[in-house]
């Protein structure tokens, strides 16, 4: 059978591929520490209380038809204030869009303002944006990050590539890295963009912005979370925001996202969804607006998460750290925000018990799912060269027992290596 060029092109996801592998190792009998997927153990970190009863609620309300295509009233409206209190952005309710989860409203975005053959410049590592370049025939350019910043791109990085793009895709906290923008970092890159924009004639299409805040909530210690429109508001007619529910509640399975921005571009993100029909279910919408409208029980349950998850990250940091001072080639970044560790685990070109030798990091996640019992994701599957010894650990679908159990094992693998 003949397909697209597009799907023909179209390549797997490395963390599905990660994924099968630890499924067939625990078809076998081994407990594995997952720190793989970017989900959460609904034992561990279960959704609201409110939010839980409230889908209920709303389904036994007869909420089951068709919500508008755009989301409910109700429910951009209660998002909308929730931005003004808690970003003191404003947008109103037509602003919004609503869809099931992010992912859609990210691929909307794309479809709205990228034509085939444009530029959309992205950091290294990132999630997706590379699939979302293919899908949409864009030109992708990948930009390095550092790691002595902790792979956050900086104006220096980014300004030699701006120059006719038509998207800048960031996203703060960072996938797969777990850490964020700095207030003056961000400021830097905002003026770049305007720069940009203002050199441009009234013929050219603009520089637009994607920015992905999906885990702003989610950030730890003194670390504050900074968005473009909040720092120079003049880049508002430029920023498309992706936003949701998804990892801020536990709820990645709820599928309620919202994206806001210029009115323009919005009418026609609702106009290619309104098509592809990837609508947030209307129980869902209708329990979600409830819920928002609530401060004192979401501050409650971003308290409760946000200890958890720190606590979660903390100790695999701290471990780390401990095996490093004990003089394993490891190392790792401090959690800053969102459900990710960013860790370093520096032994390729070394030789396995069995006479292999681990020349990339997918190489080396099949060793520590075999002899660690402990999986991770390389940031290969997120762009970046499989020579770089760099790693993401998701936690919030194992307990801190869990994690802390794993190190010992770890070890103990790398001990095994020459």
């Amino acid at each position: 059978m003949q397909v697209s060029h597009m799907a023909a092109g179209l390549s797997g996801s490395e963390i599905i591929r990660i994924g099968n592998q630890v499924s067939e190792q625990v078809r076998q009998g081994a407990r594995i520490c997952n720190l793989t997927i970017g989900d959460f153990d609904p034992r561990i970190f279960p959704i609201p209380a409110g939010l839980n009863a409230g889908i209920t609620e709303a389904y036994r309300a007869g909420h089951t038809n068709y919500p508008p295509a755009a989301g409910m009233a109700e429910l951009r409206q209660a998002v909308a204030a929730f931005l003004q209190t808690r970003q003191d952005l404003e947008y109103g309710p037509n602003d919004l869009l609503i869809a099931g989860g992010s992912r859609p409203l990210i691929y909307a975005a794309y479809r709205a303002v990228v034509d085939p053959g444009d530029r959309v410049v992205f950091p290294l590592p990132s999630w997706n944006n590379n699939h979302y370049c293919h899908l949409t025939g864009a030109v992708p350019v990948a930009v390095p990050a550092r790691a002595d910043n902790n792979f956050m791109p900086t104006a220096t990085d980014l300004a030699p590539h701006l120059a006719g793009a038509t998207l800048l895709a960031l996203c703060s906290p960072l996938n797969p890295t777990g850490t964020v923008f700095t207030k003056a970092g961000l400021e830097e890159i905002c003026d770049l963009v305007l720069a940009e924009n203002q050199r441009r004639g009234p013929e050219e299409k603009p520089l637009y912005v994607l920015y992905d805040q999906i885990y702003w909530l989610l950030t730890f210690g003194d670390t504050e979370h900074h968005d473009p429109v909040s720092l120079r508001p003049e880049l508002r007619p430029y920023v498309i925001y992706i936003d949701g529910i998804s990892k801020c509640f536990a709820a990645t399975g709820v599928r309620v996202g919202y994206s806001f921005g210029p009115p323009a571009i919005i009418e026609k993100m609702k106009s290619i969804l309104g098509h592809v029909g990837a609508w947030a279910p209307k129980a869902e919408q209708v329990a979600t607006a409830h819920f928002l409208a609530e401060p004192g029980a979401v501050d409650e349950f971003i308290a409760d998460m946000k200890t958890g998850l720190q606590a979660s990250l903390q100790g695999l940091f701290q471990g780390l750290k401990e095996l490093q001072t004990q003089g394993y080639p490891v190392d790792a970044v401090a959690p800053a925000g969102a459900i990710y560790l960013t860790i370093k685990i520096d032994v390729l070109g070394r030789t396995a018990p069995d006479g292999a030798v681990l020349t990339t990091t997918a190489e080396l996640t099949s060793y520590l799912i075999a002899e660690a019992k402990l999986a991770l994701v390389p940031f290969s599957a997120f762009g970046t060269p499989a020579s770089e010894p760099w790693f993401r650990a998701s936690v919030g679908a194992e307990t801190l027992a869990s994690i802390q159990a794993a190190l010992p094992r770890l070890r103990a693998a790398l001990d095994k290596l020459v």
